[in-house]
């Protein structure tokens, strides 16, 4: 990790993929077992309760049992605890099926315990024609009532138990992918979101530090949902939790162990330009007390199931506030942060040959470098290839690439903001893009996405409001001089 031009091998990119997913499928078998141990407590305390005999995969001839199921927890004889057993049982289900049954199982909430359309109806005819100040108001309270799904208030009902939360969110992050066009889906979508949005408020979430005397069960769960640049052991994880680093994070006080969102800090001199040297395991112990820079180089949404709840914006507005109170020498704050959809919209142009992109002293260039063949191509084929190891192929590269990093950052927009989801994010929230990096990242990763650039994104304090301000009303992309450059 210390050549910063170490290229890691497709195999190994894929093979930490797969370490990955198998990591994340454990993770979630535990927290499958951990709400089963829970929720058996929960269940001995009820008389009655319906047994859970779905099976995996949620037969057709199984699924009447399941509206049963799902009957009695919102429509039961008994009382409180007989309902929440119910619920208990429901959720246990839940658990006990494979992807397929899930599917299924989300698919059976949303359609059969959605709005009684009928009675919706007949209200609002009746709430059209009152005139009765009385009348009105009786027909609003039950028009609001009426407007509550059955899947609603079973959904709620999670939220009495232990873990409930983290169940709801797992469950949403299960369905988030199956919605498509299906309006049922959206609608139990709709009403999970609500759920979660009004339990997972700004106002009622803590803010953390995680240093590497936290709970093992916390450090884990930071290994497991690094989403940016993956923590290849504990001496990596160790290495960023020293001294001269930091990491926050926002957690719920129902899901104490369980980061909602993260954030990793370095702690430097100067502006950062490159991951791999940021990384370094070896590299030496910063001093703080000369630290002048506070470098936001990763942040993750930890909770898929949280996906469109924002926190970043927040979660960085109080990561600073905090470092501003405890270290007065840090008067800079930045990111090093990737540039994740660049390739992504550059190499389909070039595969089809756009010369549009280029610029005439541009395609020239290409063409020394390669005579045959077409220049927007062979400069596919070039970013396809081994390049960062041709000095002075990288050499060549770099103004073009640069130039058109710059375009795809500040021109390419879709609906008046730009099409890179991390250029979107900082922009609306006041920073301003200070600087690329060239070669900043050069794994695999990093190569295939974004060519290895990377950017500065500067939270200057002082024009954060007048930033946001002019990116949401506009859309303008405030540049410093370095990009600027590289479009005229």
């Amino acid at each position: 990790m210390s050549d910063s031009t170490e290229v890691i091998t497709q195999d190994k990119a894929e093979s930490s993929k797969s370490a990955q997913r198998s990591s994340l499928s454990h993770l979630r078998r535990r927290t499958v077992v951990g709400l089963l141990r829970t929720w058996r407590e929960v269940k001995g305390t009820a008389r009655h309760a319906i047994g859970a005999e779905v099976r995996p995969g949620l037969p057709k001839e199984d699924i009447e049992h399941l509206h049963k199921q799902m009957q009695l927890c919102f429509d039961s004889p008994g009382g409180e605890i007989t309902e929440r057993a119910h619920t208990v049982e429901l959720g246990r289900t839940y658990l006990g099926l494979n992807e397929a049954g899930r599917a299924r199982f989300l698919k059976v909430l949303a359609a059969d315990f959605d709005l009684d359309k009928s009675k919706l109806s007949k209200l609002t005819k009746s709430y059209s024609v009152a005139t009765a100040p009385a009348d009105l108001l009786k027909l609003e309270m039950e028009l609001r009532q009426a407007l509550i799904t059955p899947r609603n208030t079973i959904l709620r009902h999670f939220t009495a138990l232990p873990d409930g939360f983290k169940f709801l969110v797992n469950m949403r992050a299960d369905l988030l992918p199956l919605i498509g066009k299906d309006t049922a889906l959206k609608g139990l979508e709709s009403d999970l979101k609500t759920i979660l949005s009004s339990w997972f408020d700004i106002g009622l979430l803590d803010l953390i530090e995680i240093t590497w005397n936290s709970p093992a069960a916390l450090l884990e769960k930071l290994i497991e949902y690094e989403a940016v640049h993956r923590v290849t052991s504990w001496d990596d994880l160790k290495n960023r939790l020293d001294a001269d680093r930091r990491v926050f994070a926002f957690i719920h006080n129902k899901m104490p162990l369980e980061p909602l969102i993260f954030v990793h800090v370095a702690l430097v001199e100067g502006m950062s330009d490159n991951i791999q040297h940021l990384l370094d395991v070896k590299s030496p112990l910063s001093d703080t007390e000369k630290a002048d820079t506070a470098i936001f180089y990763s942040i993750s949404n930890a909770q898929k199931g949280l996906a469109g709840i924002s926190f970043g914006n927040f979660l960085i507005k109080r990561v600073v506030s905090e470092l501003t109170n405890d270290m007065k020498n840090i008067k800079t704050f930045a990111t090093l942060s990737p540039v994740p959809g660049f390739r992504g919209w550059l190499d389909p142009l070039l595969q089809k040959g756009d010369e549009s992109v280029l610029l005439p002293e541009e395609k020239n260039l290409l063409q020394k470098i390669k005579p045959q063949g077409h220049p927007a191509k062979n400069l596919f084929d070039m970013l396809e290839g081994n390049w960062p190891h041709d000095k002075l192929l990288v050499d060549k590269l770099k103004n073009i690439l640069m130039r058109l990093a710059a375009t795809y950052l500040v021109e390419q927009k879709k609906s008046g903001k730009p099409l890179d989801p991390v250029a979107n994010f900082h922009l609306s929230n006041g920073a301003r893009l200070e600087r690329m990096n060239w070669l900043a990242d050069t794994s695999a990763k990093g190569l295939k996405q974004s060519a290895g650039i990377m950017v500065n994104y500067h939270y200057k304090l002082s024009d954060i409001d007048d930033n946001h301000e002019e990116f949401v009303t506009g859309g303008k992309v405030v540049a410093g001089r370095q990009v600027r450059g590289y479009l005229k």
